[in-house]
């Protein structure tokens, strides 16, 4: 018999590769999960109409972020 067939098997959980494959994915599904809850938190609020009527250089940009936010009618 060939000496690598007496070696014994390792578990799935001690092979360092298997880590590698499962430790990305998941890596990726808890950021996920964190930049959800980091969008649903932490939303700008639209500012009162009368403060975005006043012109600015950022007015455009002001009005484009509030019709954004607004429901729609």
């Amino acid at each position: 018999m060939r000496q690598e067939m007496l070696k014994p098997v390792l578990p799935w959980w001690r092979v360092p590769t298997v880590w590698l494959v499962i430790g990305g994915p998941a890596a990726v599904v808890v950021a996920s999960f964190a930049t959800l809850v980091l969008a649903i938190h932490g939303g700008d609020r639209p500012l009162r109409e009368m403060a975005a009527a006043q012109s600015t250089p950022l007015t455009p940009a002001t009005q484009a972020r509030n019709h954004a936010a607004a429901p729609r009618r």
